[in-house]
């Protein structure tokens, strides 16, 4: 092999070794360039008057309760959330939910609007099943 094949193999081998240096500079743009958007995309403040929420499967999926324990202080209400069993002997506390008066208050009038809603679609709710008396104080408990 000559001088001058030798110099053009290793200008030949140069030039790939660039190019793949190129390639490879720009592929480890690329990928940091959209680690970079999903991180600002993570991190975007929700518009004015949204509030990003994040929940599990299991969450998203709610749980049944057939009786609500609510106690209160001066400074909180506590919520708690029962399930009891069909045999009624037993129960399990599924969520225990404590929120200061302000917002006992807003859930109060939230639900209110929400029930007037639901009647108004839906028609009246019984609250228990028609010639069984008064209604029981079966479910809440103060």
């Amino acid at each position: 092999m000559g001088l001058e094949s030798l110099l053009d193999n290793k200008a030949s081998a140069a030039r790939a070794a660039s190019v793949r240096s190129e390639r490879s500079a720009y592929a480890c743009d690329k990928f940091e360039g959209s680690l970079r958007e999903r991180n600002q995309m993570d991190q975007q403040q929700p518009a004015p008057g949204q509030v990003q929420i994040k929940a599990d499967e299991k969450e998203l999926q709610g749980q049944y309760s057939n009786l609500v324990m609510i106690h209160h202080n001066l400074e909180e209400f506590t919520l708690n959330f029962i399930y009891i069993f069909p045999n009624g002997a037993q129960g399990k506390l599924l969520s225990s939910m404590i929120v200061s008066p302000g917002h006992a208050k807003r859930i109060w009038r939230a639900l209110g609007e929400n029930l007037s809603r639901y009647e108004a679609q839906f028609g009246p709710i019984k609250e228990s099943p028609e010639g069984s008396g008064p209604a029981p104080n079966v479910g809440f408990v103060q």
